[in-house]
Formats: structure tokens, C-alpha cells, sequence
């Protein structure tokens, strides 16, 4: 393992997107974008959408953190915030011959619970009332365990949320105050359990692996915490170290991140802890219980990868709303004006504020269907017409090197990531990237792979 995690251990994307977003062509405005929106909804809108709402806003900085977020203490920022939100939805409905079936919502940040719980009851009336909901819904918000209140779980539940996410990170309180991410055992138990008592039927843990001053007694003490709670998934991720992209990291050093094979170990521990107490590992730094959707649609192939990360709603149409949101309309992507007051001047001048986008070619597309299946499925199987073109003759080659460390099987026209191979998925699906070279990845564009 040691010498594997040296030999793949690059900067790779996490493929929540392909092409991913340092390599969209940016050939986009309003007007293309619409029209793209346009041939989307007539070829896939009966199917249902999903709608992914950014909520930039924390009080503090947490400083491990890569989202855009915006840090203020001051509260009267959320209801401007919350009525241009509203404005861009609106403006969206108009393409809409009929009320759009949502499949799916997910309130995101920031800290959703930065907004006061009647804020966020006037955002999801006015997004919710002019839609039909799907049977198979999937709600979702992420919450911070220390400012979520009764009320932020009743009004949520109320509008038919039934997924929350805890960001815990970690709990030993010298990672804590590293990171500046404070919540105590006590405050997730009782917030899990009021969850609990309302209906929700779904509760996610965010962990995170590879912060500053975390080793494997520690490691282990927080997981088996996690494990007495027991939350129907755990989301296990990988500390991306990107002080040149979120400045904020630089209150540590690398001097106090575990790194390489010892950042790796860690990982291996909770995942041998999840799953001595019964959690299945689902794709990539994913864990769940029997029960849970995420480990059902694994078994039934219906898992999904887009910017929300693992789901089971595999929607051709997400629309993002708010500051940095992408949209994904299966052939095009756009992104939205990354500063809050960017994002507010577009959006009240009655228009939208697409500032970087990619339409995807045919390529695109192809490829995007093999890194999917490879991060969801393990697998992926070539068409006979795919096997022939020369471009995929370069990327079989490209694979022949994970065989010969038994990380994938290649038969015929069928690639099986092994057991060994589950660590190294975002390196297996970067032979599928046509932008990925040596030169692009020595620079610093994305985390490394471990």
C-alpha cells in the first residue's frame, strides 16, 4: 500500500462534474445557457429536476473549510439574500410550460442555519409553491449541530425535508480548535435526537480526514462517537489542503497535517470501525447503513454523482440558486456569480448571472458516462464502437497500469475496480479525463489524491 499511495498519490479531481470546472470552455452567456435550459426541460422534464440552493452565509470562518462562504455576524443580510433567491427561481419557472416535478432539494453552504428558521420557511414557500412534488422526493439541508435549532428542524420538516447533514469534522478539541469548528458530543446528541423525534428519517455525518493534529487515537476516538450515535450515513472525506485557493488554511501548516500513507491509515481505521458496525462503503468516502437510500441504490445501480456529491436522484436538470450554484442541464453547465454582490446586482436587474459554463460535446458526454460509473458503480463497460476509436485505445492503455497493480480487472471491454482499488477511484477515473496531463496536474489546480 505504501508504495501505491506514493505512486498515485497527484493532484486529481473529485469528479463531481466532467469536464470538471478549471477546464470548462466558458463559451457561455445568458442567452446560450437558456437555450441549452430550453432543450433540457422539453427532452427531460417530465422526468423531474433537482434544485441545489447555495446559503453562503457562517459567523465564523472555519478554517479547513473550501466552500464559498461569506462571514458575517450581522443577520439582516438574510432576507435580501433570501428575495433574490427567489427572483432567480421565478425567473427559471418561466421556462416551464407546466409546473416542474421536483425530485429533489438541497440546501447547501455556508451554514443553511445561519438564516433564522421564519427566513427559511419564506424561501421554501416561495420555491415550493409553484411545483409538484415527487412521491420519491429527497429533501436535504446541511446544518451545524451547535446552531440548529428545534424550530430550524421543525420548519424543514414542515416543508418536507427529511435529510439532514452534520458537519462534524472531528471531535477532539485540539483538531477542533485548529480548524476553528466548535460542537460538542453532547450538542450532536441532542440535535440527532430531536432530528430523530420529528420525522427524519435520514441522518448524514460529515467527517473529515487528513486535519491538522489528527492521529489515529483521535481518529478513533471520534469515529467510535460517531458510531454511538449511529447516523444512517457518514460522509468520510478527504481534507483538501488548498491554502493557495482558501487563504484561511494557513493558520497551520503542513508541518501538522498527517500526510501520505499516515493520512491514509486514518481512513483505513474508520472504514474498518464502520464497518465492523454494520456500515457498507458506497463509492468514494461514502459509509451507510442497510437501510439507508444511498446503500439501496447502490444494490439497485441507481446511484448517482453531481455537485451535491452521492445521491439517489439521478435528475438530467439541476438548477443552482445563489451566490458560486451550478446548474447541470446533462449537455451544459453554468455557474453563478461567485460574490454575494455580484450575484444580487445580476439577479435584480431582472436577468441571470452566469459568469462560467461549459456545453458539453459528444466526447464530454462519453466520457462523463464512464467517470460516473467508475465512481458509483466500480465498473464501467465500453461499446464495441468505443473499443475500436482510437482515443479509447489510449485510455485502456492508460488503465493497463492500475491492472498491473491489481487495482482494476480489465475483461474485454469491461473495467472492475478491485477491493485494492477503492482508495485510487479518482486517479482510475482521470484516464477517462482527455484534460488531465502530467503538466496540468503538477500544477496546483486540485487536492491531491490521498
Amino acid at each position: 500500500m505504501i508504495d501505491l499511495i506514493k505512486k498515485y498519490n497527484v493532484q486529481t479531481p473529485r469528479y463531481t462534474s466532467y469536464p470538471t470546472v478549471p477546464f470548462w470552455n466558458n463559451k457561455i452567456d445568458n442567452q446560450i445557457w437558456l437555450t441549452e435550459l430550453e432543450k433540457a426541460i422539453e427532452s427531460f422534464g417530465g422526468d423531474g429536476i433537482s434544485i441545489y440552493i447555495h446559503l453562503p452565509y457562517c459567523e465564523s470562518l472555519c478554517t479547513y473549510c473550501a466552500c464559498n462562504t461569506r462571514i458575517t455576524k450581522n443577520h439582516l443580510v438574510e432576507l435580501p439574500y433570501i428575495k433574490t433567491v427567489i427572483k432567480e427561481w421565478k425567473n427559471y419557472l418561466n421556462f416551464f410550460n407546466k409546473k416542474p416535478l421536483v425530485n429533489e432539494v438541497h440546501l447547501g453552504g455556508g451554514t443553511p442555519t445561519f438564516f433564522s428558521p421564519g427566513n427559511l420557511d419564506y424561501l421554501l414557500d416561495n420555491i415550493l409553491c409553484d411545483v409538484t412534488i415527487s412521491k420519491t422526493k429527497s429533501f436535504s439541508f446541511e446544518a451545524h449541530p451547535a446552531n440548529t435549532t428545534t424550530e430550524h428542524l421543525k420548519v424543514l420538516n414542515k416543508h418536507g425535508f427529511d435529510r439532514v447533514s452534520f458537519g462534524i469534522q472531528d471531535y477532539s478539541l485540539k483538531v477542533q480548535d485548529a480548524i476553528h469548528r466548535f460542537q460538542t458530543k453532547e450538542e450532536v446528541e441532542n440535535i440527532v435526537n430531536k432530528a430523530r423525534e420529528l420525522g427524519f428519517n435520514s441522518i448524514n455525518f460529515d467527517l473529515v480526514y487528513g486535519l491538522p493534529f489528527q492521529n489515529l487515537e483521535s481518529m478513533a476516538d471520534t469515529v467510535n462517537e460517531v458510531i454511538r450515535v449511529k447516523p444512517d450515513r457518514v460522509a468520510f472525506y478527504s481534507y483538501a489542503h488548498v491554502p493557495w485557493v482558501k487563504p484561511g488554511q494557513r493558520k497551520f501548516t503542513e508541518m501538522d497535517l498527517p500526510l501520505g500513507e499516515d493520512k491514509r491509515m486514518l481512513y483505513e481505521l474508520g472504514k474498518e470501525i464502520f464497518l465492523k458496525n454494520s456500515y457498507s462503503e458506497i463509492g468514494m468516502d461514502h459509509f451507510a447503513l442497510n437501510t439507508d437510500e444511498l446503500f439501496i441504490a447502490k444494490g439497485n445501480n441507481r446511484l448517482h454523482r453531481n455537485f451535491m456529491g452521492y445521491t439517489v436522484a439521478p435528475s438530467k436538470i439541476l438548477l443552482g440558486l445563489g451566490t458560486s450554484a451550478v446548474s447541470d442541464v446533462y449537455t451544459a453547465y453554468a455557474q453563478n456569480d461567485k460574490t454575494v454582490e455580484g450575484y444580487l446586482a445580476d439577479i435584480n436587474k431582472a436577468k441571470f448571472s452566469i459568469k462560467k459554463g461549459h456545453v458539453l460535446s459528444t466526447s464530454n458526454i462519453e466520457r462523463r458516462k464512464h467517470i460516473l460509473n467508475i465512481m458509483c458503480n466500480l465498473q464501467t463497460e465500453l461499446s464495441y464502437e468505443e473499443i475500436k476509436t482510437e482515443e479509447f485505445k489510449n485510455i485502456l492503455q492508460s488503465l493497463k497500469s492500475f491492472e498491473q497493480d491489481a487495482l482494476l480487472v480489465i475483461n474485454e471491454n469491461k473495467i472492475t475496480v478491485t477491493e485494492s482499488g477503492k482508495p485510487f477511484l479518482r486517479n482510475i477515473a482521470a484516464c477517462f479525463d482527455e484534460f488531465i496531463s502530467n503538466k496540468l496536474i503538477s500544477q496546483n489546480i486540485f487536492s491531491s489524491t490521498v
